[in-house]
């Protein structure tokens, strides 16, 4: 069975963001795959492990992105198709959607598409649904659990939902976005990081995919990010001093006249 995973690069959640002037400064800025596209490649390997077939990677990004998403082809991924142009940049999740939608019409046939359930950057969980409406594939997301039918024409899906869970059965090829829980990434093997950059990468522009530079990155998206702004600083905290049935009276005091809460 062959298999598409959408595979973004993002900050690693540990570097510490710093805003200026309404924007990220990207200096220093330590990038790695976005954790839960980890999620949705390892469930392509396990599916490539059980039924054979090849992993593809797909992933849009400038070219620093490139030793990131060279940790997927570590981890086993077969090939990489890498969206890198100038035109991609400074898109939404709309234009991202259709630069990914025109590069997988060019690739050969597939039984399944994965994405994170969303990137750690943006939080936005919509790219992998707009990926299904735009090449008319049934999807399902925010996925924990995931089993294929044995004429592998259907899966059956476990996804969280407030309070529960739901089960969904759907037709293949589908694209599925892979929650946390869905399995265990493995990590690269030290043969596989070796092995890594002798795999096919394949790098396209906006024209190689057939899209115009309109049609993409800032110029093709339907929203725009106007500011980046930090959270306000909390004042420092106060401590009342006391007894305590006085000082109970005095926290209420606060709570009622400055703090207006209650």
């Amino acid at each position: 069975m062959n298999s598409i995973v959408c595979l973004k690069e993002v900050p690693d959640t540990e570097t510490r963001i710093e805003v200026r002037d309404g924007k990220i400064i990207e200096e220093g800025i330590q990038y790695v795959v976005n954790p839960y596209d980890e999620f949705a490649l390892e469930e392509a390997l396990s599916w490539q492990e059980r039924y054979g077939g090849k992993v593809t990677l797909v992933s849009l990004g400038p070219e620093r992105a490139r030793e990131s998403i060279l940790k997927g082809l570590a981890m086993g991924a077969d090939e990489v198709y890498h969206l890198s142009d100038e035109a991609f940049l400074g898109g939404d999740a709309y234009a991202t959607a259709k630069a990914l939608a025109a590069a997988i019409q060019k690739l050969d046939d597939y039984d399944a598409i994965f994405c994170g359930r969303q990137a750690v950057d943006e939080d936005n969980a919509a790219v992998g649904i707009m990926l299904a409406e735009m090449l008319s594939l049934p999807h399902v997301s925010v996925v924990s659990k995931l089993e294929i039918a044995e004429d592998g024409k259907r899966a059956r899906a476990e996804r969280d939902i407030e309070g529960g869970k739901e089960v969904v059965e759907l037709p293949l090829p589908a694209v599925i976005t892979a929650q946390k829980g869905l399995n265990e990434p493995r990590y690269p093997s030290f043969r596989g990081i070796r092995q890594a950059r002798k795999k096919p990468f394949t790098q396209w522009t906006a024209a190689d995919v057939g899209l115009a530079a309109g049609d993409v990155g800032a110029a093709g998206a339907k929203l725009e990010v106007v500011a980046v702004l930090p959270p306000p600083e909390r004042p420092p905290g106060r401590i009342i001093s006391g007894e305590p049935a006085e000082a109970v009276k005095e926290v209420v005091r606060l709570l009622r006249e400055e703090a207006k809460v209650i």
